[in-house]
């Protein structure tokens, strides 16, 4: 497998040109790498930017955890009055409860439009001249188009093959945003626009369910959280996380926590783990896992080093750091691809990655055990009262689980269809504002929504090639994600230590030392169904 791979990869990356052809593939690389450093230079200038809001009133509806943040934010710059970071993490909650609404227009044009403003840190001749060098060096290399090359290894193989799966569920999604705009409307009583939608679904959540989302915020205090991520890993793999003393090792910036890695049952040291939780400057925004060494036995074992990154707003002096679920969750999910890394037992370091579109699946079915019973008793207790989540509080989540997936669907969707569509086009587009609108209109894109990245800051498509024409691959891993938490849940037993077991060993031990879809078999009995992925969403399964 390794000699296979490595020739077909060889061959990918244009081993078999002849010289002149081995010069115009350099010059291309080279040329893509200036443009994905520009790239993420201009999108982070422009994440850097704010929204000044000078007084009070302008942040009535906020919870007290983000107008402290704000304001936070505001005094960092030497402002009286809050700052609203041109970052999703601080937008976001901005959205989704700020009153006024024409602050949160103005929040969310500066937001979807970073990379897209025609000044310095505009990024679309940048794009531009990525798709077209993309374009160019596919042909060289023998393929119709950059897709194709970029889908060779890979679960779907074919661009048709990942268009069937997101074109299934693009239209139950789109029907179920039809159903959530009328009810916005009812509330709201005008046309739902896309700065208001966050908003008035969190008015109907709390009409339809009566859940608030500030309601959670205290059962998920930061660190509690983290240790419940801990907690899952023992229980399904035998993983414990021992903090270090600050000091003990080297650490790229003083608030990173670091914890060692050993087997439970063995005590045998596996790795560190980097905890790097908190926003500041210059740092990209979202949430991402690196390695920095990972496991292999080619040239002796080496201990594994990884690192979670997110983007939390410290809290003012002792005050304790509350997230939101989504949050909770998307540390659940970073931590997954961690414990893949952790979990490697590989001779060849060549054979550790996976297919774009398996990778987020060990991730992606993490997130589930947030909300179980073991986690939620033993860590996302109320930071107050000390008690643990009531059941009938999860009740409402999962009753509320389906709730405002039309609208997450759609954002993801529309970004991943439009990505597959630019990058399956026999002639690049040069104008990419009108390829954008053009492609959403082809599919019929609901005008109450925005995409969830515009390619003016995608940076998935841009930074590199790593998601170049695989965005759809958080969806393709879903459907097994899906599926596996299925196979959990039916067994009675959550942390089933059998399937638990097997899914170490087959899943996430092995990297790429197997076929991928061969190990889903292995593991399920059966390939992956996407009717599991539907129910989790609530759209029909007929």
């Amino acid at each position: 497998r390794l000699s296979e791979r490595t020739r077909d990869a060889f061959v990918r990356n244009g081993a078999a040109l002849n010289a002149a052809g081995k010069a115009e593939l350099g010059r291309i690389n080279t040329a893509l790498s200036n443009a994905f450093t520009s790239f993420s230079q201009k999108v982070v200038a422009d994440e850097n930017t704010f929204t000044h809001i000078p007084d009070e009133s302008g942040v009535g509806g906020l919870p007290d955890s983000n107008k402290a943040a704000a304001a936070a934010a505001a005094r960092s710059r030497n402002l009286t009055g809050y700052a609203i970071v041109n970052t999703r993490s601080s937008v976001d909650p901005f959205l989704s409860f700020g009153d006024d609404r024409d602050l949160r227009e103005k929040v969310w044009r500066k937001f979807v439009n970073r990379g897209d403003n025609g000044d310095g840190n505009d990024t679309n001749a940048i794009i531009a001249e990525i798709v077209k060098l993309r374009a160019e060096r596919a042909r060289l290399l023998g393929f119709g188009n950059h897709a194709e090359w970029r889908m060779q290894d890979t679960m779907a193989k074919t661009p048709a093959a990942a268009m069937d799966l997101m074109n299934r569920v693009w239209a139950p999604a789109k029907a179920r945003v039809i159903e959530e705009v009328a009810d916005m409307r009812a509330i709201a009583g005008h046309d739902i626009e896309p700065w208001d939608y966050l908003y008035y679904a969190e008015k109907v959540r709390k009409q339809k369910y009566d859940l608030d989302q500030n309601e959670l915020k205290p059962y998920f205090e930061l660190n509690n959280v983290k240790r419940g991520a801990f907690h899952m890993a023992e229980r399904l793999y035998g993983y414990q996380f021992t903090p270090l003393p600050k000091g003990a090792v080297p650490v790229f910036h003083p608030d990173v926590e670091v914890f060692e890695v050993t087997d439970k049952a063995t005590g045998r040291h596996v790795g560190l783990f980097y905890s790097d939780d908190f926003a500041r400057a210059g740092k990209r925004s979202g949430a991402w896992m690196t390695t920095y060494r990972s496991y292999s036995t080619y040239d002796g074992v080496k201990n594994v080093l990884a690192s979670n990154n997110n983007n939390f707003i410290k809290a003012e002096g002792d005050e304790p750091i509350l997230i939101s679920l989504d949050d909770a969750a998307t540390l659940f999910h970073e931590f997954g691809h961690a414990l893949h890394y952790l979990s490697y037992k590989i001779t060849y370091p060549a054979l550790g990655g996976t297919p774009r579109d398996y990778v987020e699946y060990p991730s992606q079915v993490h997130e589930h055990w947030v909300l179980s019973r073991p986690i939620l008793d033993g860590y996302m207790k109320h930071v107050e009262t000390g008690q643990p989540m009531p059941q009938s509080l999860v009740d409402k989540i999962e009753a509320a689980n389906t709730f405002n997936q039309g609208y997450e669907t759609v954002s993801y969707l529309s970004s991943a269809l439009v990505d597959m569509d630019l990058h399956t086009r026999a002639t690049p587009p040069t104008d990419i504002d009108a390829f954008e609108r053009e492609s959403l209109a082809r599919i019929g894109m609901p005008k109450e929504i925005v995409m969830r990245h515009r390619l003016p800051q995608f940076n998935h498509l841009f930074t590199s090639d790593a998601y170049s024409a695989g965005y759809y691959s958080y969806l393709w891993s879903e459907v097994m994600d899906a599926d596996t938490w299925a196979y959990f849940e039916e067994s009675g037993d959550v942390f089933n230590p059998d399937i638990a077991a097997r899914y170490k060993a087959i899943i996430l031990a092995e990297g790429n030392t197997t076929d991928r879809g061969e190990a889903y078999r292995r593991f399920r009995g059966r390939d992956p169904d996407v009717t599991a992925l539907l129910k989790v969403r609530g759209f029909p399964t007929n």
